[in-house]
């Protein structure tokens, strides 16, 4: 299941068929979105719902297969659920009638695993209570907390909101600004926006609409023009803008058209450096100096979309990296959080996009396997910027606010 469009924070809904999952859902968000039924196993697949929690805003709750599915059948179930903590920010275990065993325990370790914060909901508390013995052994031992509470009754509703609150994340749903450490106010910033096929029709990509917000965020000016209005109007342009951004497919003619005074970096980039697992791009993006004949370069898409003959990932980065380094390289494009059709050390190199549609913590659990493998892993942005011989000055702005080397140029 891809987070996809849905760049909220998530709340995963886990636990062993029929404790409740889907009927807590129901109570959470005060609607039937989920189906509800006595017999075990009702929830096959994954499922989002959406609702509203007061001082969060939207989240997407997810309702998922019972973590003690058996048979052939039930262990794909099972397997889908686990996929799905590749997008939560946080983790609601569903136990009922005082049980907590070894299917909880495991699924602690891979919570653990992916640092998804977590608490226990003591559901059907009006069948029976919670006693203390099992309060006491869950929040000792895994240092969280136990909620008891009753979907029948809805008595505890106000306290499992407030434990959410409590556990979930705050960079789940409170976004940094993407380049307010660079502005100060009054600024001028620089847009350079390509208008190609593609780009989506009547209106801009996402990721230059943000930056957009951003920018008036920060009470700075935003100019945005194409690429081919740039050299004319820069000449007129006042004040000379703080910083320019351009899209990467374009970086030689902005990195022409732009004087070297004026910090240049791209979209992709300021995606890199706000949601992206930076420092591994930084160590990793000069590794595509050493690709050799025969190595699979991975590229991630963060969401699915129709492909077009001149497709930034899928035909041009290709097309770029095969000339730039002289090599006879393969390609393998995966979209969406779909699962690897490889073993992630099958490949030499990994390119994740920008990831505007996703947070910063499904990028990292996405490249996760690639750096624990000690495979090097980079952005778009980065990659054509090193490709283009600009790389220095496209990471500048952002390796200069963190104090951190230029060695990895």
């Amino acid at each position: 299941m891809s987070k996809g469009r849905d760049a909220k924070p998530h709340i995963g809904i886990f636990g062993r068929r029929n404790n409740g999952k889907s009927s807590l859902i129901n109570s959470l968000s005060e609607q039937d979105l989920a189906i509800v039924s006595e017999v075990a196993g009702t929830t096959t697949d994954p499922v989002k719902k959406s609702m509203e929690i007061h001082g969060i805003g939207p989240v997407i709750l997810i309702d998922t297969a019972g973590i003690d599915d058996v048979g052939e059948l039930g262990e794909k179930r099972v397997a889908k659920t686990l996929e799905i903590l590749k997008i939560v920010d946080i983790a609601i275990i569903v136990i009922t009638g005082n049980v907590f065993a070894e299917p909880e325990r495991k699924l602690i370790e891979e919570l653990n695993t992916f640092e998804i914060p977590f608490f226990v909901v003591h559901n059907k508390s009006d069948v029976e209570g919670l006693s203390n013995h099992i309060k006491n052994l869950i929040e000792n031992a895994y240092s969280t907390k136990v909620v008891d509470f009753s979907c029948q009754e809805k008595s505890n509703k106000n306290e499992l909101l407030l434990t959410i609150k409590k556990f979930i994340p705050e960079s789940a749903y409170q976004s940094k600004s993407l380049i307010g450490d660079l502005l100060s106010y009054g600024d001028s910033v620089l847009l350079i926006t390509p208008i190609d096929i593609e780009a989506p029709e009547g209106r801009m990509i996402l990721p230059q609409v943000q930056v957009i917000r951003d920018v008036l965020d920060n009470d700075c000016i935003v100019t945005i023009l194409k690429e081919r209005e740039v050299d004319s109007y820069y000449k007129i342009m006042s004040p000379k803008p703080k910083l320019v951004i351009t899209d990467s497919q374009i970086f030689l003619k902005a990195d022409a058209s732009i004087p070297k005074d004026v910090p240049l970096t791209s979209f992709s980039i300021i995606l890199a450096k706000h949601k992206g697992d930076f420092i591994n791009y930084l160590k990793g993006t000069p590794h595509l100096s050493k690709l050799m004949d025969g190595d699979k370069v991975l590229i991630l898409e963060s969401c699915t979309h129709h492909s077009s003959c001149d497709d930034i990932g899928r035909v041009k980065i290709p097309r770029w990296l095969s000339n730039f380094t002289g090599k006879n390289l393969e390609f393998e494009v995966v979209a969406g959080l779909n699962k690897l059709p490889q073993d992630i050390h099958q490949y030499s190199m990994v390119i994740q996009c920008g990831g505007c549609m996703l947070t910063r913590k499904q990028i990292v659990n996405r490249l996760k396997p690639a750096i624990e493998a000690g495979i090097p892993v980079t952005n778009y942005g980065m990659a054509i910027a090193y490709i283009h011989g600009i790389y220095g000055r496209a990471i500048a702005p952002f390796v200069k606010l963190e104090n951190n080397s230029l060695d990895y140029l």
